[in-house]
């Protein structure tokens, strides 16, 4: 016999204190873990940034903007640190609650399944791949919420989560072919139609594309330090070293030539041929001797290379691709950027158990982005039968443009860290949850 009205609201006082004390612990675990968060060498760039009043296209300058406007409320690392830890935990929240109308057991998993390490270990860790991706499940449960809402509050709520979805695209341009998807699930959030996202994919794509140009070099006037071609001289090292024929724009010394083209690739990261010894003489002779990065020599090379060789361009672009997916490579920080061979937070227990704990899983599936990906496309097939239902059109939404994401990386990554991957872990979690649910029991009166 279904429950009365008067016996179910109590029961959901119950729920909702449950889902807000369990949101609070991890918040509060955040804080205690990571407080004032963890500064990376990416994010000491950027920071110095502010200072110097300088917006670079190599970050975002965006989040040299953004992290200027707030940083007097925690100067230094603190305050971008509570921006993504807050993000994080209301995002997971916010869903938790609308998750308590249809399933109180969903509604308790979802903040537990906050907790597990590949989410959890980065949320203190400052780095654009994670404020982005964090910033977009904030997005996306902002338009589930909202979803089956009257008009005065959802429109609003779209309003904010495209805000959010392209303030993303702002923090990684490469997400800009993945934003239409999750774009159009905020649109349209109680069904996503395949037919009425592919029509307008392209044209997203490039608005998206336009607003990067209006606000990076209209709006903040950013000085051009042409990260493309970190990607283009990427290609250059691994087409030379599979076509074993040079293709830099320049000419080497015979033991040069025999490192470019035999020693110094590794599908790892271009920074080989950057700052890493013995290989750095590529970019020092590229960048500071014959100063041809940024110019159209290094593009002409790039495109020349790529259309006489492009079975060597796939096997480099394949060995990238699968080192990323499957590697070893780098996930938790955990060093001091003044001071490198040192520990952050060595004298916290819960920070050393947490290390620990990321230290025996390392070397599991779980680090690793290939496993987030299969999730991510499990997930979709599994929503696809369920797409006119906003469970459905949420889990695509969500799983659909984190796989178009990690899938970008085959053609623009230049490095394998599974930091680039971590908005599949945030909408697997979040998008497996969500699409197991059936609809809301209707109260009985």
């Amino acid at each position: 016999m279904p429950l009365s009205a008067d016996r179910m609201r109590p029961m959901r006082r119950r729920l909702d204190l449950a889902v807000a004390a369990l949101i609070a612990a991890g918040y509060g675990l955040t804080l205690a873990i990571f407080y004032p968060g963890i500064m990376t060498f990416d994010a000491k760039f950027v920071h110095e940034d502010i200072a110097k009043g300088v917006f670079g296209d190599w970050q975002s300058p965006v989040m040299t903007v953004l992290w200027g406007v707030i940083d007097p409320m925690a100067p230094g690392p603190g305050s971008m640190f509570l921006l993504i830890a807050t993000s994080y935990w209301l995002g997971f929240g916010l869903l938790a609650f609308v998750l308590a109308r249809r399933s109180a057991h969903a509604a308790l998993l979802l903040p537990l399944l906050a907790l597990i390490p590949p989410a959890f270990v980065f949320v203190g860790i400052i780095w654009r791949d994670v404020l982005f991706a964090i910033i977009w499940l904030l997005a996306a449960a902002i338009a589930f919420a909202a979803a089956e809402r009257g008009a005065r509050l959802r429109v609003p709520a779209q309003v904010l989560a495209l805000a959010l979805c392209a303030f993303g695209v702002l923090l990684r341009p490469n997400a800009l072919i993945a934003a239409p998807i999750l774009g159009a699930y905020i649109a349209w959030p109680t069904q996503m139609s395949w037919k009425r996202t592919a029509i307008l994919f392209v044209p997203a794509m490039a608005g998206f594309f336009a607003l990067i140009q209006i606000v990076y070099y209209g709006a903040l006037g950013a000085t051009r330090q042409h990260p493309l071609q970190s990607i283009m001289v990427f290609d250059l090292g691994g087409i030379s070293h599979f076509a074993k024929q040079n293709q830099f724009p320049v000419t080497w010394s015979e033991p040069e030539t025999a490192l470019l083209l035999n020693g110094c690739y590794q599908s790892t990261q271009w920074d080989i041929y950057w700052r890493l010894e013995p290989c750095d003489f590529v970019m020092r002779k590229v960048e500071r001797e014959e100063k041809l990065f940024g110019t159209p020599a290094i593009t002409a090379a790039w495109a020349r290379a790529v259309t006489r060789h492009p079975v060597a361009y796939l096997r480099h672009r394949a060995a990238f691709m699968w080192n990323f997916l499957g590697g070893d490579n780098l996930t938790m920080w955990v060093a001091d950027v003044e001071r490198p061979s040192e520990t952050v937070f060595a004298d916290r227990p819960a920070f050393v158990a947490l290390v620990a704990l990321h230290d025996m899983l390392k070397l599991t599936p779980l680090f690793r982005v290939g496993p987030w990906l299969l999730v991510c496309l499990m997930v979709c097939g599994f929503a696809w039968k369920r797409r006119e239902t906003p469970e459905g059109a949420f889990a695509l939404g969500v799983c659909g443009s984190a796989a178009v994401y990690v899938f970008t990386f085959f053609a623009v990554g230049v490095a394998s860290d599974f930091r680039y991957g971590y908005w599949a872990v945030l909408a697997g979690i979040v998008g497996g949850v969500v699409v197991t649910l059936g609809r809301p029991k209707p109260q009985t009166p």
